[in-house]
């Protein structure tokens, strides 16, 4: 077990990325996320450990998470096994190892400095808690009519309008409107798309603009509608 853990020091927080902990841990990162997601949605004190961050890739942002020394302990908490514990062991070493180097290198500060300091450390935090609700709150109901009509409208186009007969016809209709909210969830990872957060109602909106119908439905709605102008 050569790698090094790479910890990170998060504006005075010292954390690890969820990404790592899924490859020195073998879990799959999105399986990482969701029990991350359920650990904060069972108790809020927990957001605390957790902040909340993104990386890219190709130009594409994917979500992760920055773990403090208290959050990673309770992520890894059921993690089980020989190769588990061996890396728990190195993460306490390494979280160890980068506290006692801050503490050997940060200069002795009076104590109103130090109070300035903390003040606006925790004006900061508080800022981005705020922007963090706001932006990972579910959509209102007047945007989530607003992604309905949307998913209406791509819906009739995709079934050749609004008169066409594959668009009166319900059960091709409804095999669309489906496989647009289910082009939907995947792209979230969430089992009803009004569960999408509203800072990602653009990205949702993309997403239903540039929906291609699959061939197979295209195959049904060509052959309703060349068979009623027969």
């Amino acid at each position: 077990m050569s790698k090094l853990v790479n910890i990170k020091n998060e504006k005075g927080q010292l954390t690890v990325t969820s990404r790592q902990i899924s490859e020195d841990f073998e879990r799959e990162h999105k399986n990482v996320l969701e029990t991350i997601r359920s650990l904060t949605a069972e108790n809020l004190a927990v957001k605390s450990l957790i902040i909340e961050s993104d990386y890219e890739v190709r130009g594409k942002q994917y979500p992760e998470y920055l773990l403090t020394r208290d959050g990673f302990s309770l992520l890894v908490m059921g993690f089980t096994g020989s190769k588990a514990l061996n890396w728990k062991l190195e993460y306490i070493k390494a979280f160890n190892e980068m506290e006692q180097s801050l503490k050997n290198v940060q200069p002795k500060l009076s104590k109103e400095l130090q109070s300035i300091i903390m003040l606006d450390q925790r004006t900061t935090e508080t800022s981005n808690r705020i922007d963090s609700l706001e932006n990972n709150m579910p959509l209102f109901n007047v945007e989530c009519k607003e992604l309905q009509a949307l998913v209406r409208r791509t819906g009739i186009k995709s079934l050749g309008g609004y008169r066409s007969p594959a668009y009166n016809d319900k059960s091709v209709r409804t095999k669309v409107y489906k496989d647009i909210q289910h082009q939907l969830k995947r792209e979230f990872g969430i089992e009803r798309y009004e569960a999408i957060k509203r800072v990602e109602l653009d990205t949702a909106k993309i997403i239903v603009n540039d929906y291609k119908v699959p061939m197979i439905l295209v195959s049904e709605i060509e052959t309703i509608n060349n068979q009623t102008r027969f």
